[in-house]
């Protein structure tokens, strides 16, 4: 056999056994929690941390750390002093981020401020005290078309605001009166598909509390973050994408 060949297979040989090690790491560590721990049965991914012997177990978008015999079980953040980053973050938000192309912005309306040049999607309930200082603190950012989502999760009366302010005739203008200036949208009706559709996707990402607010590259962020902080991540954003 020719030396190149014979490095060749060597190597493939290498690769095949790490595999199978890193199979049979996974599947002791499945075994050992699932047995211990019968919450813990449902195992989406196990995979290696760059710690040494610490690995992460992930179920949907909740993040473990176990050692290689699954003996110990930590629930927390893992921090690189190092490089200055939080590896639990950021692998939540790899795992939480949505592709802002594939939404359905049919199903929201738009409020622009200024140009309106810059996007951003923001699922919110009518009758939330953090989406009215949110919309009150947004009123300071220039520049961006805002996708509203209504999003009814408080209360009936959220469900019956947001049919109200889907059906009005100048939704954009509806929402503000509502959430700026306290003025309760008047009665109307409409199809109101969207609004279950809201509800659906909604719980399709695991959108738990409003506002949610969804930026271009697929990050979300969920609270009332300062007008100063949208600001920030958008600039961020153009910077990148130049």
């Amino acid at each position: 056999m020719k030396p190149f060949l014979r490095f060749l297979s060597l190597a493939c040989a290498v690769l095949l056994l790490g595999a199978q090690a890193a199979n049979a790491q996974e599947a002791q560590i499945r075994k050992a929690l699932a047995e211990r721990i019968p919450q813990l049965a449902q195992i989406d991914e196990v995979s290696a941390t760059p710690m040494q012997g610490l690995y992460e177990v992930r179920i949907g978008t909740d993040l473990y750390y176990t050692d290689a015999g699954g003996n110990y079980l930590i629930q927390g953040e893992l921090i690189d002093t190092k490089a200055r980053r939080n590896l639990t973050e950021d692998r939540v938000n790899k795992l939480t981020a949505i592709d802002f192309k594939s939404l359905p912005l049919d199903d929201a309306f738009k409020v622009v401020h200024g140009k309106g040049e810059r996007q951003l999607v923001v699922f919110e309930d009518p009758n939330c005290g953090y989406c009215k200082r949110f919309e009150k603190d947004m009123q300071k950012v220039d520049n961006v078309t805002m996708h509203v989502f209504l999003y009814p999760i408080l209360s009936p009366d959220s469900a019956e605001k947001s049919r109200n302010i889907w059906c009005a005739k100048d939704r954009a203008a509806a929402w503000q009166d509502h959430m700026l200036r306290d003025v309760t949208p008047a009665t109307a009706s409409c199809d109101m598909k969207a609004l279950e559709r809201n509800l659906q996707l909604g719980r399709k990402y695991k959108i738990t509390g409003t506002p949610t607010l969804i930026f271009t590259d697929g990050s979300r962020v969920p609270g009332a973050i300062a007008a100063a902080e949208v600001e920030r991540r958008m600039n961020e954003l153009a910077v990148a994408k130049k």
